[in-house]
């Protein structure tokens, strides 16, 4: 036996042990086939904003977004239309001698970051999944996507949980009674700059991350539905590197969160959803959240005065899924989040949010579906008494495709 028939065997002898055994019981790979599904769907929206609302965030309801101050954004009053909530995709499953081999691409077109306001490319999913093994991005193992109401807003609830990051997960457990993920995912964080921010040159402290993030989900489900818990952790560090001797505004952040969350039939037309959240600097994990990190005094050290902490949140959300028949269907509900501000942070920065939605949506035909809603948001400032009220009116039409084949 040669060294590399030795070192593939020994291989399959540790995958055996991670991968389900039934795994290895297969035939041989000319009598498997790979089918592929595209998949999607084409959705139009427009609506009528009656108050004012960051233009970058026009098609959503985002109370982070509202005005902080008044006339911020202009008048109020503007009609939108936006097809950013299209998405497109490719799947794939092939039989293997180790397991299904599993793949997901799909984007849809809504602007994030440095594309904000732009109807672009945005990646959602790119994994492949063998076994008990997942790597690629994906949705955090934080996130609860069965607990999404089902809202045409592609924002949804503020304190709702959404997060796409590139992961490596096992998958210890999956069955029907229950089911265990572990994962490091790629860390990450947000920094609010303060009031500080044009005294100090805070464009030369840079984030850097020595760890990943670490991350466990479990859930159970019982006769009257499921109750799903997940857990995070994640270090976050910045470094000083302006060389001025005489401050030093490095330091670093531990922050956490975790979650609770539950879908629960109510008969056969109804689904009472809800989900909690806390933790602090993991804001970036929530939809709509201000930054993971956080300015503050520190008059005990004259060299590191100002100090970053990571930003408690905490939220939640309920909503109630309706389905009237087999063409009518709505979902209403209600969601809250409030933060801890830094003693640095600006007067006007955001403290506490409320958002409500409720629609109606009919489906004549299996993959087309047309609804109407209404979604409500307010934001209350730190420390300035000025708050922000919006209402918007949405109109969508929705028209799913998919063609699957086998190679």
């Amino acid at each position: 036996m040669n060294c590399r028939t030795r070192y593939r065997n020994l291989v399959y002898a540790f995958l055996a042990l991670l991968l389900p055994a039934t795994a290895f019981s297969q035939n041989g790979d000319d009598e498997k086939k790979t089918s592929i599904e595209v998949q999607g769907f084409i959705m139009s929206d427009m609506g009528y904003n009656f108050n004012s609302i960051d233009p970058d965030w026009f098609d959503v309801m985002r109370p982070t977004k509202l005005p902080s101050r008044k006339g911020e954004f202009g008048t109020s009053g503007n009609i939108w239309f936006s097809v950013r909530q299209t998405r497109f995709g490719i799947s794939s499953n092939t039989p293997t001698k180790l397991g299904e081999l599993k793949t997901l691409f799909n984007f849809d077109l809504m602007g994030f970051g440095v594309n904000k306001g732009q109807t672009t490319f945005h990646l959602i999913n790119a994994w492949a999944q063998l076994g008990k093994f997942l790597i690629g991005q994906t949705a955090s193992i934080f996130m609860d996507q069965d607990v999404f109401p089902v809202t045409l807003d592609y924002w949804g609830p503020m304190s709702r949980l959404y997060n796409f990051n590139i992961q490596v997960r096992y998958i210890p457990i999956s069955n029907e009674k229950r089911r265990l993920y572990l994962a490091i995912e790629r860390p990450g964080a947000t920094a609010d700059e303060g009031n500080d921010a044009t005294s100090i040159a805070l464009d030369k402290v840079k984030p850097y991350y020595r760890m990943p993030n670490l991350l466990a989900q479990y859930r159970q489900n019982f006769s009257w539905g499921y109750v799903q818990a997940a857990v995070l952790a994640k270090l976050m560090q910045w470094d000083d590197v302006s060389g001025n001797t005489a401050t030093d505004l490095s330091g670093k952040a531990f922050g956490w969160g975790w979650t609770l969350s539950s879908v629960v039939p109510l008969g056969q037309r109804f689904r009472f959803k809800v989900q909690v959240v806390q933790g602090e600097g993991s804001e970036s994990h929530i939809a709509d959240a201000p930054a993971d990190v956080v300015p503050e005094h520190n008059p005990s050290d004259p060299v590191q005065y100002i100090k970053g902490i990571p930003q408690p949140v905490w939220g939640f959300f309920t909503y109630l899924d309706m389905d009237w028949n087999s063409h009518w269907a709505s979902s209403a509900g209600y969601s809250q989040e409030t933060v801890s501000n830094g003693n640095l942070q600006a007067p006007d920065a955001f403290r506490k949010g409320q958002y409500a939605s409720v629609n109606l949506r009919f489906m004549p035909w299996t993959n087309i579906m047309a609804g109407i809603e209404y979604q409500y948001g307010k934001r209350h400032n730190y420390q300035s008494a000025y708050s922000a009220s919006a209402s918007k009116l949405q109109f969508s039409v929705k028209v799913n495709f998919s063609a699957k084949t086998s190679l």
